[in-house]
């Protein structure tokens, strides 16, 4: 099909993704430095890059205090660099299961990852164990997320393959599940416990350090960098799963593949900043509309998107009623909860219901 007789939607799309990459990559960086220098102790751009710059024995002719030098480094800057690992994996965790289900309302909660996170985080706060320091909670919200996830994928297969519309009716099983004994548990806590579970699921970058940094980046990095070489054959899955495999692509395979990223990726996300919801189902949409459905663009595109909209949102959480902070997790619900009313909307007029 030549570029003339193109429609117009996909020749804006297909335009589009030649500048949507770049764009979205000055715009992270941009945003990082936005996080990194506002707030109490102001920390101009040209500051906080000279800064950054220093770490790594290049100086610039920038003057810094001491008290800036302290504040970005040790505070800011892990946080803002956590809010854009979380926000990328959760953004591109989205993307994957909305390419395996066919379906833009899916997000990383289908599969129970948050879900059996919440669980391990709450049962931690509960017993008290602290086996592994400072470290014990997020260590437990990642093992219990990703086993939850795991036992939703072995109920699923029927025969030796995975099905689909099984493993969304089992993920809604096990979150129910793992929600009614999360609520359990929460009815059991004491005043302080309780303090801390809510604390911990309304979801939040306050406690970032670079050693949470170092935790997250493995586990995010490896999928962020995997997972765009699932993009062609999730083009194919848009075909539909039988046409997919008669044109030679092995859907066990691809299923499994993007489920366990979505389940590592979401897992390390909340074992560090708590339940955050609703990125991985706005930005997919959004990247979609703006350069259509090929997910060889859409899964770099997202995981960009994910991260400066995630960035963004804390910023306000903690300057809006400064010096109060807002869980960042109440922003993303404030903005998600109405686009996805909207998206629900828009796809049950798509398909003749309203």
């Amino acid at each position: 099909m030549s570029a003339a007789t193109m429609p117009t939607n996909q020749r804006l799309a297909t335009v589009g993704r030649g500048w949507l990459l770049p764009v979205l990559a000055m715009a992270l960086i941009g945003a990082l430095l936005l996080g990194a220098g506002i707030g109490a102790v102001a920390i101009p751009p040209d500051v906080a890059l000279a800064i950054i710059l220093s770490k790594v024995g290049i100086n610039l002719e920038v003057a810094f205090t001491p008290q800036q030098l302290a504040v970005l480094w040790n505070i800011r800057l892990p946080r803002v660099v956590l809010g854009g690992l979380v926000g990328a994996a959760l953004a591109v965790s989205g993307v994957l299961l909305q390419g395996i289900f066919r379906n833009p309302l899916a997000d990383p909660g289908l599969i129970g990852v948050s879900s059996g996170a919440a669980l391990g985080a709450v049962f931690t706060i509960i017993s008290g164990v602290a086996v592994f320091g400072i470290y014990t909670l997020p260590i437990a919200a990642f093992l219990a997320g990703s086993a939850t996830t795991l036992l939703v994928y072995r109920l699923s297969r029927r025969h030796g393959r995975t099905d689909v519309a099984m493993l969304l009716l089992v993920g809604l099983a096990l979150n129910a599940l793992a929600g009614a004994t999360t609520g359990l548990l929460t009815y059991l806590a004491d005043d302080a416990q309780l303090r801390s579970i809510v604390f911990w699921t309304l979801g939040g970058l306050g406690g970032a350090l670079w050693e949470t940094v170092l935790a997250a980046a493995p586990p995010i990095l490896l999928v962020l960098f995997s997972a765009p070489r699932l993009g062609f054959y999730l083009n194919l899955f848009a075909l539909g799963e039988t046409e997919a495999r008669h044109l030679g692509v092995n859907t066990e395979w691809i299923k499994r593949a993007a489920v366990l990223m979505a389940a590592l990726a979401t897992g390390a996300a909340v074992a560090l900043a708590g339940p955050i919801g609703f990125i991985g189902l706005i930005v997919p949409h959004i990247v979609r509309l703006a350069i259509g459905p090929d997910h060889r663009w859409l899964i770099p595109a997202c995981a960009l998107g994910g991260a400066i909209l995630l960035v963004l949102a804390d910023l306000l959480a903690r300057t809006l009623a400064a010096p109060a902070e807002i869980p960042v997790g109440l922003f993303t619900a404030f903005a998600g909860g109405p686009f996805f009313l909207a998206l629900i909307l828009r796809t049950r007029r798509q398909y003749g219901f309203g």
